[in-house]
């Protein structure tokens, strides 16, 4: 295996990430617990099972000393790159998002962990008072329980066209939940680097999905909250605004 400093592709806090031929690997840090890589990869094959257009894990090992999931490598352009390159066709880029969301969220993977355990987790680590989070967490208890595969990061970086198909990537953040909380998401990572576009995709996932608009919007106090703990420093105080739950009574 050539893991060589010219192999490589990415590098994260918790990842380096190489290209081996036609494979990729995901070369977890030292002292990452190995938790950490084996829930990544059962999470990921759980999604496989559900025959979305995913690459493919083919083993997942220890590389000197460091854990590693070794799957597909998907090569080709990002719809982020394609959006950059062509600006004309924003519109169709959008809709085909909205569209291979929707069939993300039409599959159900019941081992799934539940994305509405994961929020409230995150919003009890916040520091936050007593009566904030209070709201936070009864309105959250109060949204409709749904088991949708949730894909958790789902932005335009995150889908890769090859050949014609469109291969959705980086599934760790993947839960089953309430499809509305995904979108939400979605909206709100958009919103943090083009709002325009964010408005556009969430009128359309709305008008696509027969969902009311507003039944979204009750989800993005709490979907931002869930939120800020891992967001990076520059994304908290427009996360923190939004977090505010008077906005959508």
């Amino acid at each position: 295996m050539n893991l060589s400093q010219e192999n490589l592709i990415a590098s994260s806090a918790l990842v380096d990430i190489y290209r081996d031929g036609d494979m990729c690997v995901k070369l977890f840090k030292e002292g990452v617990r190995k938790t950490n890589p084996l829930y990544e990869a059962l999470t990921h094959a759980r999604v496989e099972d559900t025959g979305l257009p995913v690459p493919i894990i083919h083993a997942l090992s220890v590389i000197d000393g460091r854990w590693a999931i070794i799957m597909d490598m998907i090569e080709g352009e990002t719809l982020e790159d394609l959006m950059k390159k062509n600006p004309d066709k924003m519109d169709e880029y959008i809709e085909q998002m909205v569209d291979i969301q929707m069939q993300v969220h039409s599959k159900v993977v019941p081992k799934l962990s539940k994305l509405k355990d994961k929020m409230s987790r995150q919003i009890n680590s916040l520091d936050l008072d007593d009566t904030k989070k209070y709201e936070l967490l009864t309105r959250l208890e109060s949204m409709p329980k749904h088991v949708k595969l949730c894909h958790g990061n789902f932005v335009p970086e995150n889908i890769i066209y090859r050949d014609g198909q469109m291969y959705i990537l980086d599934w760790i953040q993947a839960r089953q939940g309430n499809a509305s909380a995904d979108v939400g998401k979605t909206y709100l990572l958009l919103s943090l680097r083009n709002p325009d576009m964010a408005e556009k995709y969430l009128n359309l996932f709305c008008e696509k999905s027969k969902t009311d608009k507003r039944y979204v919007q009750r989800w993005l106090p709490i979907v931002a909250a869930a939120y800020l703990p891992d967001a990076k420093p520059e994304e908290k105080e427009f996360l923190e605004k939004w977090a505010d739950v008077v906005e959508y009574q």
